[in-house]
């Protein structure tokens, strides 16, 4: 059973940087599968942020590349995300999740383990 927990803070002021935690246990991040980051602003979709493959390359959402980035913790089965230059906008539920099929485009990505998800509030 994979398990995956996000951590971090739960306030983050303008201009900041957020940043995430996702430990991943049950899974080692660096066998066969991609892990992503994942957001939902309150009464909006799921919005997909961006991934880190088993073999650390990464993709992220056209929208959000010049503010984002993942990293990854090969000895603490961790993988990070960090949002520069944060706004209220950027005020979400984030969750983290595993991908099955990295090989293909991220419209078509299929999730089967997620975190139960972490409250970031941008605010002064």
């Amino acid at each position: 059973q994979v398990q995956l927990q996000e951590s971090g803070p739960g306030l983050v002021k303008p201009s900041q940087t957020l940043s995430l935690t996702c430990t991943v246990n049950g899974g080692s991040i660096t066998k066969n599968f991609a892990w992503s980051w994942i957001r939902q602003p309150p009464g909006k979709g799921l919005e997909w942020m961006g991934v880190i493959g088993y073999d650390g390359s990464t993709y992220y959402s056209p929208s959000l590349k010049s503010r984002t980035s993942i990293s990854r913790d090969i000895s603490k089965n961790q993988f990070s995300l960090q949002l520069h230059h944060v706004t209220p906008e950027d005020t979400a539920v984030y969750f983290c999740a595993r991908i099955l099929n990295y090989e293909l485009t991220p419209v078509d990505y299929a999730m089967d383990y997620w975190g139960k998800g972490t409250q970031v509030t941008v605010s002064s």
